[in-house]
């Protein structure tokens, strides 16, 4: 074991020194990102209609995705990258820390590590520790947060649905948990803070820096069928820093700017309802299509 308790894996052309790549560096790279909306887009096009409309970060995807889901294409990320000014995220596959060093050698600003993706490595994460490039992980509950921030993820996103329905509930559901162990969390004794973080499998140190923050110790986003201003504005006004919004925003729209727009209107202005009513008004025929609409699908997810 080396100096100051870093051990080195795999072997030392993968793994660089931990002391040149601090988390705190990390999570303050980050924390720019506070307050805004990430837009997920696959063609330059997309990119330019969201960077005009106030997103502060774009996460690249492939257009029309076939078969097993991996990382973008690098040609396409070097191609948006060269009509943008804003920070740039792209997706590895959970556990595929060779997409990562793919991915930081191409230069994105973040990588997201998502399950949105075919899983790489069932049984492990990344050790982002081992990248310059600050990293994003998704979450449902506390547990899952903090275990993430351990492996040395900078930013934290709270995952709903994936499969781009519209449908905002298991999104509400999850930050909802989140939030709400976090407040449990915080009304606890100190002695009780030992067994909270053995029953969450969450690393003690992080449980109780949370409890002394309030709050995750890392920014916190939320992500999954966040289509309309009203979606943005409740994820904000239930406690996230901001918004994933997901690339179907842009699908059978005469009009994506106004909607993106009225989406990162509604981030900055969440607490204010005349901006939310000026931003929601005229939205109709842009969501049209962006709602889930099998009545059985409901009544199974909900009950009758």
């Amino acid at each position: 074991m080396a100096e100051g308790g870093a051990v080195t894996l795999y072997n030392n052309t993968v793994i660089t020194d931990h002391k040149q790549n601090p988390v705190s560096i990390k999570v303050g790279l980050v924390q720019m990102l506070r307050g805004g909306a990430i837009l997920e887009v696959s063609t330059p096009n997309q990119a330019k209609i969201a960077e005009e409309a106030g997103a502060c970060c774009l996460v690249i995807t492939e257009p029309n995705p076939r078969g097993i889901s991996r990382m973008p294409d690098p040609a396409l990320i070097k191609q948006i990258k060269r009509v943008v000014s804003i920070p740039i995220m792209a997706r590895s596959r959970v556990g595929h820390f060779v997409e990562g060093q793919i991915l930081e050698r191409v230069g994105v600003d973040y990588i997201d590590e998502s399950e949105a993706l075919a899983l790489a490595d069932e049984e492990n994460f990344i050790n982002k520790h081992n990248f310059r490039c600050p990293f994003v992980c998704g979450c449902k509950n506390l547990g899952g947060a903090l275990r993430r921030v351990r492996e040395g993820a900078a930013m934290i996103r709270t995952q709903g649905d994936l499969l781009g329905t519209g449908s905002i509930a298991e999104t509400v559901k999850n930050v909802r948990s989140v939030m709400g162990e976090i407040r449990i969390l915080n009304n606890m004794d100190e002695d009780e803070v030992f067994a909270f973080s053995k029953k969450i499998a969450a690393p003690y140190d992080l449980v109780a820096q949370t409890k002394q923050m309030g709050r995750l110790p890392v920014v916190h986003f939320a992500a999954g069928g966040i289509v309309t201003p009203a979606d943005a504005a409740l994820m904000m006004q239930l406690g996230c820093d901001g918004v994933f919004v997901g690339s179907e925003v842009f699908d059978n729209c005469s009009d994506p700017y106004k909607r993106v727009r009225g989406i990162v209107e509604a981030v900055r202005h969440y607490n204010d309802p005349h901006v939310l009513v000026e931003n929601s008004c005229g939205l109709e025929e842009e969501m049209a299509g962006l709602n889930v609409s099998d009545s059985e699908e409901r009544i199974e997810q909900f009950g009758d």
